[in-house]
C-alpha cells in the first residue's frame, strides 16, 4: 500500500522516466557488468526464497497452538547443532565460490586489463569543477566545464532536457577503439563516471589510476562526477561524444588548427574590448561558480573579487615579474591549501589575460588597466 501510494505520488512525466534496470551497455565492460549483476541478483533471489520459505514452514510447524515446547539446552554445542550449522556454510560457501566468486574474478580481472590490445591513452585531470582531457600522441589538450546557463540554474529559465549534463568541450573518441584511460586530480578526490561505460574510476590527487572503455556504437554519452568533491559538486559533468574513426580524424584535424590558431593569437596585440568579453565567457564558465556571478565570493568560503585588494594590486614589478600573491600571480599559480586552483596549466595564454583583464574592469573594479596574452606567455 506504501509503494502504491509513493508511486501514485509521482508526477506521470516522472514516472515514465522510472527504469529498473542499467541503461543500455556501450562497452564490453559494462555489458559484462550487467550480466553479472543479473546472474547475482537471481542467485539472491534464489536463496533468498529458499532460506524464506524454512524459516516461514518452521515458524508455522513449531508454532505454540500445536503444542510444540521449546527445546531446553544448555552447555556445549551438540553434534546435531554442529552439523546443522557447518552444512548450510559449506554448501552456501561452495555456491558463493563457483557461482559467483568465479564471474566476479573474471570482471575484476577485465576491469583492471587496461594496457592490452590499447589503441589510444587519454589523460583525464579533475579539478574543482571540471575535467581536462589529454590527448599525449595528438599534442590535443582542452578543459570541458558547464554548459549549463546559469539563469536555469537559478530557475530564471525553463531547464532543458540536459540539464546539468551538458558541456562546452565533450570528451571525443571513435568507435571500436580501446581507449586506455589515465585519471588524477590537482586538488581533492573525483570521480569519474559514465554509466554506460562500466567505468567508475576516482582520480586522486598524486596518484595516476586507470581504467578503459571500447565504444561499441556512436553516439553521445553522459555522466558526472560520482564523488563528494565540494560546493560544485553537481555541477561537474562527464560528456563524451562517441564518432566514426573518420569523423575522429577529422575533429582530431580540426582541433590541432583551432590549437595552433590559439597560440598565435597569444603574439597578437588584443584590444581592451576583446579581452573583456574572452574574459567575461571564461569567467561565467569557470571562475562564477565560487566567486559568483556578482563577483561577491561566498563569506566564510570563497573571497569576494569586488573591492579585492588583490584584484586591485599591483600584477608585476618594476621588472616585468610576477608580484607575490598578485593578481596575475594567483589565477596562474593558485593558492596551495585553498580551492585555488594554478590555472596556468589548463588556460591558455588568451584565456588567463581574458579573465584578469575581466576582474580588473568589472564588478565595481575600475583599474583601467589589461593584460596582452604575450605578457602571459612570457610569464610562463
Amino acid at each position: 500500500m506504501l509503494l502504491g501510494a509513493i508511486t501514485t505520488a509521482i508526477p506521470w512525466p516522472v514516472r515514465a522516466e522510472l527504469a529498473w534496470n542499467f541503461p543500455a551497455p556501450a562497452t564490453p565492460l559494462a555489458l559484462d557488468t550487467l550480466q553479472v549483476h543479473n546472474k547475482f541478483m537471481v542467485i539472491t533471489l534464489a536463496i533468498f526464497a529458499v532460506v524464506f520459505a524454512i524459516m516461514i514452514y518452521s515458524i508455522f510447524t513449531h508454532r505454540k497452538s500445536r503444542g510444540v515446547e521449546p527445546a531446553k539446552f544448555t552447555g556445549p554445542g551438540t553434534a546435531a547443532q554442529v552439523f546443522w550449522t557447518t552444512v548450510p556454510f559449506v554448501i552456501f560457501a561452495g555456491i558463493d565460490f563457483i557461482l559467483m566468486g568465479i564471474p566476479a574474478f573474471h570482471s575484476v580481472q577485465m576491469m583492471q586489463d587496461t594496457r592490452t590490445d590499447a589503441d589510444m591513452v587519454i589523460k583525464i585531470t579533475g579539478s574543482q569543477w571540471k575535467w581536462q582531457y589529454e590527448y599525449p600522441d595528438q599534442g590535443i589538450k582542452f578543459v570541458s566545464t558547464l554548459a549549463t546557463p546559469q539563469a536555469q540554474i537559478a530557475n530564471r529559465e525553463k531547464k532543458d532536457e540536459h540539464y546539468l549534463l551538458e558541456v562546452d568541450n565533450p570528451l571525443v573518441l571513435p568507435v571500436g577503439k580501446k581507449v586506455r584511460i589515465l585519471l588524477t586530480s590537482t586538488d581533492v578526490i573525483h570521480t569519474w563516471w559514465v554509466p554506460q561505460f562500466g567505468v567508475k574510476r576516482d582520480a586522486i590527487p598524486g596518484f595516476i589510476r586507470e581504467t578503459w572503455a571500447l565504444i561499441e556504437r556512436p553516439g553521445i554519452y553522459r555522466g558526472q562526477c560520482a564523488e563528494l568533491c565540494g560546493r560544485g559538486h553537481g555541477f561537474m559533468p562527464v560528456v563524451v561524444q562517441a564518432v566514426s574513426e573518420p569523423d575522429y580524424r577529422q575533429w582530431l584535424a580540426q582541433k590541432k588548427a583551432g590549437q595552433a590558431a590559439q597560440a598565435a593569437s597569444a603574439g597578437h596585440v588584443w584590444s581592451r574590448g576583446d579581452l573583456m568579453k574572452h574574459g567575461e565567457e571564461l569567467y561565467e564558465k569557470i571562475c562564477a561558480a565560487c566567486h559568483q556571478a556578482s563577483g561577491q565570493g561566498v563569506p566564510g568560503a570563497f573571497p569576494a573579487l569586488a573591492g579585492s585588494k588583490i584584484v586591485n594590486g599591483p600584477m608585476l614589478d618594476a621588472k616585468g615579474l610576477l608580484v607575490k600573491d598578485g593578481h596575475l600571480d594567483r589565477v596562474m599559480n593558485g593558492k596551495p591549501a585553498t580551492a585555488m586552483q594554478a590555472f596556468k596549466n589548463t588556460l591558455s595564454d588568451v584565456d588567463i589575460a581574458g579573465v584578469v583583464t575581466f576582474e580588473r574592469n568589472s564588478f565595481g573594479n575600475h583599474m583601467g588597466d589589461m593584460v596582452q596574452p604575450s605578457q602571459v606567455k612570457t610569464l610562463r
